[in-house]
């Protein structure tokens, strides 16, 4: 079922290989890439350069509050939730996956 191996052309037979070759050697072989360290503790909530940061921000999303504060997307999520038991930041709409807060004055 499977069948032999395709009979090449004569201009595939006389086509260097050495430029495909190439490609796989500079894949495998580049620089490794550094992987970002994102913290596993969560933002001290008192601290004056968390709130100056929140109060930068029209709107957040746990994805905005993970980018911004180094931070990984579930811790995000807790996070969001602590301000807003604190009256820091407002529940404005979501669903399942994304919840959007504002920040309260």
């Amino acid at each position: 079922m499977g069948g032999g191996k395709k009979k090449q052309s004569l201009k595939q037979m006389t086509k260097p290989k050495a430029p495909k070759q190439q490609k796989q050697k500079d894949k495998a072989g580049g620089p490794p890439v550094a992987k970002k360290n994102v913290g596993l503790t969560m933002p001290d909530i008192n601290n004056k350069k968390v709130l100056d940061e929140l109060k930068g921000l029209k709107v957040l999303t746990p994805s905005v509050a993970a980018s911004r504060f180094n931070i990984r997307l579930s811790l995000a999520k807790t996070f969001l939730k602590e301000l807003e038991k604190r009256k820091m930041v407002e529940y404005v709409s979501g669903g399942k996956n994304l919840k959007i807060y504002k920040r309260l004055d």
